[in-house]
């Protein structure tokens, strides 16, 4: 039995001119995530990421951790297959004005309990993504996205050194898209699974190789949504959402 450990990057640079990059609080939470891996004796064979910097920065920070001895022995795999999907693009689609972000800054600043409201019109955005109804107007479309995220799981378990132990640096949106395939529920709980994800919490998926992933069995959850090396912590705003 395999398993994959799914990872959220750590908190990113949210309001900055660059999203995509670890704040100072995201590169601690990836370098407590992998003390927390070096106290479990993790031994990862392969270690993935997707190709966005802080999939990159979190697992650069992570894995340096860990003792050489428990390091993978070969180089680490990037594959675009596990990155996020445009929140930008699904925010713009729904409220026009954002594209400005001015406009956002205005909005967060000048709207009672901003973030709440933010939220649900993210929520709505998400909502408007996924019906089906407007599919053409996305770069990416809610289907091909989550194609993309089942093709990278796949290309992981059917890899043929049949690693054992896959460390996987990735987003919540990904995540939340995996585990709606493991579990079967519905396209309107994934942006909700989505929004519960902590900065740098670890999913853990159990696979069987050599059967297809839709046999019974072969793929499962094991865990969801661990941020125990936080907790253990006991400082409360090491625990971020975004």
């Amino acid at each position: 039995m395999g398993q994959i450990y799914l990872v959220r990057h750590g908190q990113a640079s949210f309001g900055s001119q660059n999203y995509d990059q670890l704040s100072e609080l995201g590169q601690q939470q990836a370098q407590y995530l992998g003390r927390w891996f070096d106290k479990s004796g993790l031994q990862a064979a392969r270690v993935v990421a997707g190709s966005m910097k802080r999939h990159q920065q979190t697992a650069q920070a992570c894995m340096a951790e860990l003792p050489a001895a428990r390091q993978p022995a070969g180089e680490w795999q990037i594959d675009s297959g596990f990155n996020e999907y445009d929140h930008h693009e699904v925010l713009v689609k729904h409220v026009p004005s954002f594209e400005d972000p001015a406009e956002v800054k205005r909005f967060l600043s000048s709207t009672p309990n901003a973030k709440a409201a933010f939220q649900l019109l993210f929520q709505e955005s998400m909502a408007r993504w996924m019906d089906g109804r407007h599919d053409a107007e996305y770069g990416e479309s809610w289907p091909t996205f989550r194609q993309r995220c089942i093709a990278a799981l796949e290309r992981q378990i059917n890899h043929p050194d049949s690693a054992k132990t896959i460390v996987v640096f990735t987003s919540g949106g990904t995540i939340s898209t995996l585990c709606q395939y493991v579990l079967g529920i519905p396209d309107r709980n994934v942006a909700e699974l989505n929004w519960s994800l902590v900065n740098s919490a670890v999913t853990r998926l159990m696979f069987q190789s050599g059967q297809p992933l839709d046999k019974p069995g072969r793929l499962s959850l094991s865990y969801l949504n661990n941020f125990a090396h936080l907790e253990q912590l006991n400082v409360p705003g090491n625990i971020t959402y975004r």
